[in-house]
């Protein structure tokens, strides 16, 4: 077998894949061996037809077409490796030559990985990130805490107000018609939540228990259900339930129940430390972050379509099941925001991009400064994983991870490595 380059250029690469006769005999005999319990031979048992009965009968040629099937695999593998090319895409293949006696020539083309141009990544300047904790902070977070720990309780005996939870019946109406979407009973609304159409919360503020009222709204222009975009329309509702939050006093004895102090003073001073520490964790997260943009943005790619198509591909199964979670799927989602999937792939696109040539950038840097991940490397991540787990039989963990496929793990020490290093050599300015 043998391979010949014939042009490489714009993303591009073209070769002969040049299979001797020999080979290609091998190849349309383990075609006849898979397929020759297909054919019915007259005086032969099914499946026992000698090959020479076959081609006599169906051609000469009844087996080259899977016999290509089965050598090509292996043969266009060989050719990319010995060649060095990075394929990023399903390569094109057309038939050159494929006479009887002579060697079967095939010519491929298909798009590869481009070259990057780095730019000056050991010397990026960019703004400080700084987040400061301050009293409102804490206070914002402990009044948090408070509302989640509030009592619902009735408030059945007064006009309702911000703040209070509802539970109501409605009916919505255009043009005197009831539209579909419109009506739901049981449904529970605080006021102020701004859950519902602008404007429809604050009509129900003032009223009780009991009450009937006809609520007048104007969907919004932006309104996902394109039937309704600025159609005014009046609800009628009414209101079942008026419940209130009764908040706890925020004293020592709220700080024993919902934490391990015994003062409110302690209890914020922790509150204090945790949000520090996130800030701090949140000016690392954005500084590296600004550092990667920029030597991004300062390196030079032209990324094929191919690459950024197959991370949509990518971007869009992540989406799906991330809505999923939430119970939805693409389908209702595309139904709900009344879009299609080519808009919601043209909206990923530029996502796509930017992850594609930020893996392209990283993977040049970590060639250039010759960063991998080693044994030991992997070894100490697969330690911290099994702590995490709790896996007390850590080897054993090890051993099991390092039956299956490592190489997502490797590619995120390598990612820490080159993020560290852009760290280490960036200015702040």
């Amino acid at each position: 077998m043998d391979f010949t380059l014939k042009n490489k250029e714009n993303n591009k690469a073209s070769f002969n894949i040049e299979i001797t006769k020999e080979e290609f005999e091998k190849a349309v005999q383990k075609a006849y061996l898979k397929n020759r319990s297909k054919f019915n031979i007259p005086g032969f048992r099914k499946g026992k037809a000698p090959r020479k009965i076959i081609e006599m009968n169906y051609g000469e040629g009844i087996f080259y077409e899977d016999a290509l099937n089965i050598i090509l695999p292996e043969a266009y593998e060989n050719a990319v490796d010995s060649l060095e090319l990075e394929p990023v895409d399903t390569p094109e293949v057309d038939i050159e030559q494929f006479e009887k006696g002579k060697p079967v020539i095939l010519n491929v083309e298909v798009t590869i990985k481009p070259e990057v141009k780095l730019g000056n990544y050991k010397s990026i300047e960019v703004e400080k990130v700084e987040y400061n904790v301050t009293d409102e902070d804490v206070e914002r977070e402990l009044k948090a805490i408070q509302e989640k720990n509030a009592r619902i309780i009735d408030a059945s005996d007064r006009e309702t107000k911000e703040g209070d939870i509802l539970t109501i019946d409605f009916k919505g109406f255009v043009d005197g018609e009831q539209f579909e979407g419109g009506t739901a009973e049981g449904q529970r609304l605080e006021i102020g939540s701004n859950t519902f159409i602008p404007g429809f919360e604050e009509q129900l503020i003032g009223k009780k228990k009991g009450d009937k009222v006809d609520v007048k709204v104007t969907f919004p222009e932006d309104y996902f259900e394109e039937g309704l975009k600025g159609k005014e329309a009046t609800f009628e509702v009414v209101i079942h339930e008026v419940k209130e939050k009764e908040l706890p006093v925020l004293d020592d004895e709220f700080a024993k129940d919902v934490s391990e102090f015994d003062t409110l003073e302690e209890y914020k001073n922790n509150i204090r430390e945790r949000l520090e520490k996130e800030a701090k964790e949140k000016e690392k997260v954005e500084f590296e972050n600004k550092i990667v943009d920029k030597v991004v943005e300062d390196s030079e790619v032209d990324i094929p379509e191919a690459m950024i198509e197959h991370q949509i591909e990518h971007e869009l199964k992540d989406f799906d099941y991330r809505l999923s979670l939430q119970g939805l799927g693409l389908d209702q989602y595309l139904q709900l925001t009344n879009s299609k999937l080519e808009d919601l792939k043209e909206q990923l696109k530029p996502i796509a991009e930017k992850k594609v040539k930020t893996d392209l950038v990283f993977e040049a840097i970590s060639k250039e400064e010759k960063i991998e991940a080693t044994e030991g490397d992997i070894d100490k991540e697969l330690e911290k994983i099994a702590k995490e787990y709790n896996q007390e039989d850590v080897d054993k963990f090890k051993a099991n991870m390092k039956k299956g496929d490592l190489s997502f793990l490797e590619a995120g020490i390598i990612r820490d490595k080159i993020i560290d290093l852009l760290v280490n050599n960036a200015k702040t300015i």
